[in-house]
């Protein structure tokens, strides 16, 4: 399975509106792809990593980024760019805004998961379709009818339940490194930050999965579509429509205009 053939598979079943996106973390320099685009040496900018992810899908550019191109103090740390010094844990980047209190905005950092500084290294976004290598992990995004069907294709072998969290912010630690971390597919919420930043819409979800999975996930998707699950969903429509009193007359007068003319 590369990276091509699942992108075939999720645009056959799934057809999202912009492109599914490859994720790879990649440690050296020389290992980033020929035409990667750096935000702060190409487009003159620090950005967000959900904007990578945002020029990945809609303009379907291959984004490299570090702590150099990285605007966001939250994913800095998410990523392992920065320490998390006592003013990021104590939570006072969430206190007056997500949360009530300090203490819980403490608990509500620790919560996010992060990357080591060993682990990092430069987050490379690009369009499945055009992927300079395997990915780590893809994420598509989509209705909830979308990702719901993502998610019947990927339990059609191992069954159960897709267990994902839901914290309204740092939506990219979710997409990225909860899978590499978890071993587990995410049902992603987009955050405040990609709806303002990555203008992600209020219609979108998202649902990221670790590419070694991706076998698994496309003999689901075959499997479920034999099934009946499908996309875009079936509206029943086999029941007789029911007419306004006005129109019920006219067709009541239509059969007695019938019953007299084969009277005669």
């Amino acid at each position: 399975m590369n990276a091509q053939q699942l992108n075939e598979t999720i645009q056959k079943h799934i057809r999202p509106d912009t492109f599914p996106v490859g994720i790879k973390i990649v440690k050296q320099p020389h290992d980033l792809p020929p035409k990667v685009k750096r935000p702060q040496r190409d487009l003159g900018i620090q950005i967000t990593i959900c904007q990578a992810v945002g020029f990945a899908r809609r303009y379907g550019w291959t984004i490299a980024m570090n702590g150099e191109d990285l605007s966001c103090p939250i994913a800095q740390v998410a990523f392992g760019y920065e320490p998390e010094l006592p003013y990021y844990t104590e939570g006072n980047l969430v206190c007056g805004m997500y949360t009530e209190t300090l203490e819980a905005g403490a608990l509500t950092e620790q919560d996010v998961p992060k990357f080591s500084q060993e682990e990092s290294g430069f987050y490379v976004a690009f369009p499945l379709e055009r992927a300079p290598f395997d990915p780590d992990v893809v994420v598509v995004y989509g209705n909830s009818a979308q990702v719901m069907r993502l998610t019947a294709g990927m339990l059609y072998k191992r069954g159960g339940s897709i267990p994902s969290t839901f914290s309204s912010r740092a939506d990219c630690a979710d997409i990225a490194i909860k899978p590499l971390k978890t071993g587990q597919p995410q049902v992603i919420l987009p955050c405040y930050g990609d709806r303002l930043f990555a203008q992600t819409q209020d219609t979108e979800m998202a649902f990221s999965f670790l590419f070694r999975d991706a076998e698994e996930l496309v003999y689901g998707l075959d499997g479920t579509h034999k099934g009946g699950v499908r996309y875009p969903i079936p509206a029943f429509l086999r029941y007789q429509a029911e007419f306004p009193k006005t129109y019920q007359t006219l067709t009541r007068l239509f059969a007695e205009a019938k019953k007299e003319a084969e009277a005669q």
